[in-house]
């Protein structure tokens, strides 16, 4: 019961559960409205909730973290894992049916680094599109980081809306809708295939790049998306 409720019973002479057990529940509702009647059954012991249905809470965010397995001094590399993980976000993004609305991005300075780590944060059009968080993670990195070795990357997609309620943008043409369009329908048919076959049965030229961390992380766990890597920290 709240300060303003607990007032208002105490102006109708309740001052302890067992005298609002006993109170006139006409009298509650008079004053109160339906919530004074929820109180009364509550003092009573009658919740007529529904504890058959199992809660499940609801996902306010999909995020992953990783420490890399050497000091990452080259921008170019640690870009390169940030993209990575962002690729991993957009699959998660899809599969749970969910767009983000914001995106944080922390990359931790390695210990012997002078500099400090980026943590940055951003509200941004909801979407679950790879090029668009890809692009929105790096121009976020690029906008913090002043330089100095990075040995821990993490990544999250906040404010979740359902994918099934999207809204077009009055700011882009119908040529650029479509585009987008386009570019979902591949992503989405890739999802398939790597879900079907193997993650690693396609990808970019640059997971064979230095640094990369794509494969390494698959062949951890038999070829499954990153998404269930044991060294992701998924909050949920």
């Amino acid at each position: 019961i709240g300060k303003r409720t607990e007032k208002r019973l105490n102006k109708l002479g309740i001052t302890s559960i067992k005298e609002l057990a006993n109170a006139d529940p006409l009298l509650l509702k008079q004053n109160l409205g339906t919530i004074g009647l929820q109180h009364f059954f509550h003092a009573n012991g009658i919740d007529e909730s529904n504890v058959r249905e199992k809660y499940t809470p609801k996902s306010t965010s999909f995020s992953n973290s990783q420490i890399l397995p050497r000091d990452y001094h080259k921008q170019r590399e640690i870009e390169l894992v940030i993209k990575e993980m962002a690729e991993n976000l957009a699959i998660r993004l899809r599969k749970g049916g969910k767009l983000a609305g914001n995106l944080s991005l922390y990359a931790g300075a390695a210990s012997t680094s002078e500099y400090s780590s980026v943590k940055i944060s951003r509200n941004i059009d909801a979407t679950q599109n790879t090029k668009d968080l890809q692009d929105l993670a790096i121009c976020l990195f690029s906008e913090k980081y002043q330089g100095g070795a990075i040995r821990q990357i993490g990544i999250s997609g906040n404010q979740l809306s359902d994918s099934s309620v999207k809204q077009l943008s009055l700011f882009e043409s119908v040529e650029e809708n479509q585009v987008n369009e386009k570019q979902e329908s591949l992503q989405k048919v890739i999802d398939e295939i790597r879900e079907k076959f193997d993650f690693l049965s396609i990808q970019k030229a640059s997971s064979l790049s230095e640094g990369s961390r794509v494969v390494y992380r698959n062949k951890l766990i038999g070829g499954h998306a990153a998404s269930q890597n044991e060294e992701d920290k998924d909050v949920s």
